[in-house]
């Protein structure tokens, strides 16, 4: 049986963050769980899920303020639809970025690869030469 609310120290130790990350993104307006009479935080399945998407766009390199857009914080009447479309938009733009990280990456490899062959072939002449003197 699934629970229907979470403790800040049960979705804390589920997910791996800190009760602090959870509370600040309660504070950017993330996540809006309920109170106790007691004023404890309680969360809702749906607070469960957005902080796993909140995880997981930070794993991939989005801001906070692209995470809420794509999940829909932003626009509270936004329509499935234009949250799928805007999540794609976000995913062309990151993967764009993505592939132009991995070409500077492959140019930096390839002029370090040079830069390594000529420091070799110089360590070998002065091998060479100290030998032979």
């Amino acid at each position: 049986m699934k629970k229907t609310t979470y403790s800040i120290s049960d979705l804390s130790s589920e997910l791996g963050i800190t009760s602090r990350s959870i509370r600040f993104y309660e504070e950017k307006g993330l996540i809006q769980p309920d109170r106790t009479a007691g004023n404890q935080r309680r969360y809702t399945q749906q607070d469960r899920i957005r902080l796993k998407l909140i995880l997981r766009g930070k794993r991939f390199g989005y801001s906070l303020d692209e995470i809420a857009k794509m999940i829909g914080l932003a626009d509270v009447d936004i329509k499935e639809i234009e949250q799928i479309r805007s999540a794609l938009r976000y995913g062309d733009k990151k993967l764009r970025e993505i592939k132009q990280r991995m070409e500077e990456l492959k140019t930096m490899e390839q002029d370090m690869t040079e830069v390594r062959q000529k420091l070799i072939g110089r360590l070998e002449t002065l091998e060479r030469e100290k030998r032979d003197v």
